[in-house]
């Protein structure tokens, strides 16, 4: 099973590459090999971007292996919860992690469960041993290719959200989040607006 996923995932790899350099080959076409990418691997997910408060400073303070031993604690916490509200972790890097779901709403929810196992968490730890979490999320249609990487508008914008400027215990959205759930949900528009969106907005507890 393993080595089919990854020949399936070799071959789309592998026919994104030649339709990219086919555009490059022939921009009087351009629009037409846009189409044909967008046929192919166009989905539309809610993309998921976490990070650490203060992952940081605490390596260069209480060192690596004190770094290793917070990202196990995070994923204990949160590895379930993508699993129950039907999340697919795609990537993780260091303190970061990369989600993907279906419905902004599981995407959401997902999220503020985290937020409530950390506090939890917290609650039990010393401060060398807290965890907490910001993220960004984004809605729309993009390029996923496989279960490797995913490209687009909302993807760059839920990164620099979560990544960039969130602040601890934080979700923030892009407008296309916002206007699918501000009839379910409490936000507040902020002032930054990320690349990808026209406007950001601050998930109100």
């Amino acid at each position: 099973m393993y080595v089919q996923k990854r020949i399936i995932q070799k071959a789309s790899e592998y026919r994104l590459s030649r339709l990219i350099e086919k555009r490059v080959q022939n921009p009087s076409i351009r629009d037409e090999i846009d189409k044909r990418i967008w046929d192919l691997f166009g989905e539309t997910w809610s993309i998921v971007f976490t990070d650490m408060v203060g992952f940081s400073r605490s390596v260069a303070k209480f060192g690596i292996v004190q770094f290793l031993e917070m990202i196990y604690h995070s994923h204990q916490l949160f590895l379930p919860v993508i699993d129950e509200f039907d999340g697919i972790l795609l990537k993780e890097h260091a303190d970061s992690l990369m989600i993907l779901y279906r419905k902004p709403k599981n995407a959401v929810e997902s999220l503020r469960e985290m937020n409530r196992k950390t506090k939890v968490y917290n609650e039990n730890n010393d401060d060398l041993e807290k965890i907490h979490l910001c993220a960004g999320v984004g809605f729309g249609r993009i390029l996923k290719i496989d279960s490797t990487d995913v490209f687009g508008a909302e993807v760059n914008a839920a990164s620099k959200l979560g990544e960039d400027t969130a602040k601890a215990g934080q979700i923030l959205v892009t407008s296309a989040v916002y206007d699918s759930l501000h009839d379910q949900y409490s936000f507040e528009k902020i002032d930054y607006v990320p690349p990808g969106s026209d406007a950001a907005y601050l998930l109100k507890e």
